[in-house]
């Protein structure tokens, strides 16, 4: 039965490479394959099939298994080798149809087998075939190199203009700090209003900018992690005291429990802080006020490592929504129990910075109420 063949494709100027040690066998494939417009080229060895590649650079190779000097098997090994990935398919020309030597064929870089004698029809629609599939994964690497491209541009114009806005909003924050804070004179009720309106919009603006530039750093292959010796538990008892400066304004607080003494990893301070700062006001931001948060150390998450986790009292992950965790704008249906902002940036930066340590950031819901955030750090990042 002969294969299919998929959506034809132009195959004009296609170069196949024929290595044979019997002429006739050559005549035969170069009287089948002209025809179709084939660039055709011949060698008699598996050595001269080595020159005779480099040089010619075929879009497919037909080779013989039984040759003098290095057999068929052997000169596919070395072209995978010298070509790697850019390596044309291989197709082993053989009498011999023993499943050992398909196997064997197979696990040279083959990718598909023609008996002898030849059948014309299976001939030209096997070669089809694999010049067809070449065309698509040629197509394909396009694709991504020109993604790629535009995602690397995406990267840099989004840390470009987040840049730019930064200073300018860190100038109106601090500016409506100043007039809130009476520093020319005192205001009226409503203006005392639209200052909070104003440093307001321009912290949660600042906030979504900075976040914008660390989604941007970190997609550039740009993260720089600078690690040293610190103990995770003295780290998060300072954020925990510092997000419950904030946690007050809605009667909720942030309790801190540790399982023996914490671990001493090598973190990068400033981002693993980072990532504590945001699961805990995360943790704040969707539970009811009046509740508690709880954060465990785990000395022992993995061997010489250590790991926390975060456990709040909200309405936990909503069904059918975990995807959309950790992922940038991720945002789920649930809503900040306070009006607080939410970009949708701070979970999916967090997974980044984890994943940059070689560890590893997971969430389940609790059995009656919340949601548990874990991250597990290895000993060394």
């Amino acid at each position: 039965m002969e294969p299919a063949t998929p959506a034809p494709f132009d195959l004009t100027g296609r170069k196949i490479l024929t290595v044979d040690d019997d002429r006739v066998n050559l005549r035969i494939l170069s009287g089948i394959l002209r025809g179709e417009g084939y660039v055709l080229t011949e060698a008699s060895s598996g050595e001269k099939a080595l020159d005779a590649y480099a040089e010619f650079q075929p879009d497919l190779v037909l080779l013989d298994v039984m040759m003098s000097g290095i057999d068929g098997f052997e000169t596919c090994r070395r072209l995978n080798k010298l070509h790697g990935e850019k390596c044309a398919p291989i197709i082993f020309i053989t009498a011999r149809n023993e499943s050992d030597d398909v196997v064997e064929g197979l696990g040279a870089g083959g990718v598909d087998y023609l008996p002898k004698p030849f059948k014309p029809k299976e001939v030209l629609a096997r070669i089809r075939s694999h010049l067809h599939n070449r065309i698509l994964s040629e197509q394909r690497k396009l694709l991504v190199d020109q993604l790629s491209k535009a995602n690397a541009e995406k990267n840099r114009f989004l840390g470009m203009a987040a840049h730019d806005l930064r200073n300018p909003l860190a100038s109106i924050r601090g500016l409506a700090e100043f007039l809130r804070d009476g520093a020319v004179g005192p205001l009226a009720p409503d203006q005392l209003d639209l200052i909070n309106t104003i440093h307001g919009a321009s912290q949660s603006m600042l906030e979504l900018v900075n976040e914008l530039l660390d989604v941007a750093t970190i997609e550039s292959g740009e993260l720089k992690l600078h690690v040293a010796p610190y103990n995770l538990a003295d780290l998060i008892t300072k954020s925990v005291s510092l997000t419950n400066i904030e946690a007050a304004k809605k009667q909720t607080t942030v309790v801190f429990e540790s399982r023996g003494a914490g671990p001493v990893l090598m973190l990068d301070l400033a981002k693993m802080r980072q990532v504590i700062d945001n699961l805990l006001s995360n943790a704040v931001k969707f539970s009811p006020p009046g509740s508690t948060v709880t954060v465990l150390v785990e000395p022992g998450a993995t061997p010489g490592g250590g790991g926390f986790s975060v456990q709040d009292q909200g309405p936990g992950i909503p069904e059918g929504e975990r995807d959309k965790l950790f992922k940038d704008f991720g945002r789920l249906s649930v809503q900040p129990t306070g009006g607080e902002k939410s970009t949708g940036l701070g979970l999916a930066i967090c997974r980044k910075i984890v994943e940059a340590h070689r560890g590893t950031i997971s969430a389940v819901n609790l059995p009656h109420r919340g949601c548990a955030f874990r991250v597990v750090l290895p000993a060394h990042a």
